[in-house]
């Protein structure tokens, strides 16, 4: 889409009746989210970090690091799927988060999918804090964090097995909103060709 052009969603029924992807293109989005991801906490979180570290020689505090992180993603998700309902890697691989009723979310609804997504993040805390307070080294807590978020990275999507009905995880579910995989061709909403 040019900056030019106005999103037009598409219609709500058209969308509703849409299927779910499947579990393989969930995990391959995520892998490919994680790949724009790193650009984006790179050109948001990373950078004014350095910036500040090597101007004012200061870093900040664990805990504000990760809060920042944490609300920078925060809003990338937020915004893209309250103004398109697509990430980048979600208009790659065709795939759109919409409400229960298929339309594009709002703010509140988005936040709280957002919340509910990244619940992963308590137990790898958990994991870090432990194993740091229990003598063991931060190294140690780190690699548990990463087995977490590896087997988090395909243990979200697999939780659509459990809708048998509408195969939707269950953070999507809580916060009764559904991914639907959109075809190559997209109906155009207005004319009904193909766009």
């Amino acid at each position: 889409m040019k900056p030019s052009e106005k999103f037009t969603p598409l219609p709500a029924d058209y969308l509703s009746s849409l299927p779910s992807p499947t579990i393989k293109r969930r995990i391959i989005l995520n892998l490919y989210e994680m790949l724009v991801l790193m650009g984006v906490a790179a050109l948001l979180f990373l950078m004014p970090h350095l910036i500040i570290g090597v101007m004012l020689e200061v870093t900040a505090p664990a805990w504000f690091l990760l809060a920042h992180i944490y609300l920078v993603l925060a809003f990338y998700f937020v915004w893209y799927w309250t103004k398109t309902g697509q990430t980048l890697a979600m208009q790659t691989w065709k795939i759109q988060m919409v409400s229960k009723e298929g339309q594009i979310l709002k703010r509140s609804q988005a936040l709280k999918r957002y919340a509910l997504g990244s619940l992963w993040l308590i137990p790898a805390a958990i994991a870090l804090f432990i194993s740091v307070r229990t003598g063991g080294s931060e190294k140690m807590g780190t690699y548990f964090s990463i087995i977490f978020f590896s087997v988090t990275l395909f243990l979200w999507p697999l939780t659509a097995l459990l809708d048998r009905k509408d195969r939707q995880t269950l953070p999507d579910r809580w916060a009764g909103t559904r991914l639907v995989q959109l075809p190559r061709l997209i109906p155009h909403p207005v004319s009904g060709s193909e766009k």
